[in-house]
């Protein structure tokens, strides 16, 4: 009678490429996923935006559809046949409006987006307390 030794198979290489590959799919994945979740937060807000400023460009027509009736509205500044107002797109932009209206001619010399906030930037970014540093 023989006696065979049974010699396992060399799985320790194989194995270890294996979940490594498995690993790299899954943080391509979450990757992945969180690109995606991003993109639909910016979709989302640009969406918004856009609607916001198409309200106030609707809301900015009628106001001139009025004035070239003859009407009176509020909030509108008045210097001979020129006429300002503006509508409110968000907290901090709103569509401004310079129109001459001349009986049933008019012009529109501005109809831009202006911010209404002044931008400050920062004179420094704080990486780390120093004090809390020195503290411990």
């Amino acid at each position: 009678m023989s006696r065979r030794t049974k010699i396992p198979a060399p799985v320790g290489a194989s194995s270890l490429l294996v979940i490594f590959s498995v690993l790299c799919f899954t943080a391509f994945a979450m990757l992945t996923l969180s690109t995606v979740k991003a993109d639909e937060r910016l979709a989302d807000a640009s969406c918004e935006s856009v609607k916001a400023y198409y309200k106030a460009d609707c809301e900015a027509e009628e106001i001139l559809a009025k004035l070239r009736l003859g009407m009176t509205v509020d909030h509108v500044i008045q210097k001979g046949n020129y006429y300002a107002y503006s509508c409110k797109v968000s907290d901090t932009q709103v569509l401004s409006v310079v129109v001459e209206i001349r009986g049933q001619e008019y012009q529109v010399h501005q109809w831009k987006l202006e911010e209404t906030v002044q931008w400050k930037p920062q004179e420094y970014i704080e990486l780390f307390d120093v004090d809390e540093l020195l503290e411990e």
